[in-house]
């Protein structure tokens, strides 16, 4: 029997395609993810993907691909585990 995976479930392991495209530029844009680090050596809140998104001043704009930095699709408990995982580099 083959398994068909249902794409509308998870998107490359995040929830939709907004939280994964996010992520994707924080992680992989040089400058965003040397400002997560940073911002993440001394941060002590409980939301830090969307208060390093305010900082950045990102909060009314959108990735290069469209999506809201602040959108109301975006999985923030997901967005908050892959902020405080910054807190381990250095």
């Amino acid at each position: 029997m083959v398994r068909r995976f249902d794409v509308s479930m998870t998107y490359e392991g995040w929830k939709n395609y907004a939280t994964w495209n996010v992520a994707l530029w924080i992680n992989n844009e040089y400058g965003i993810y040397l400002g997560a680090v940073a911002f993440m050596k001394d941060y002590k809140g409980r939301r830090p993907y969307r208060d390093f998104i305010v900082e950045c001043g990102l909060d009314t704009q959108r990735t290069p691909d469209k999506v809201k930095w602040l959108g109301k699709e975006l999985d923030l408990v997901a967005l908050n585990e892959m902020m405080n995982e910054f807190k381990e580099h250095k």
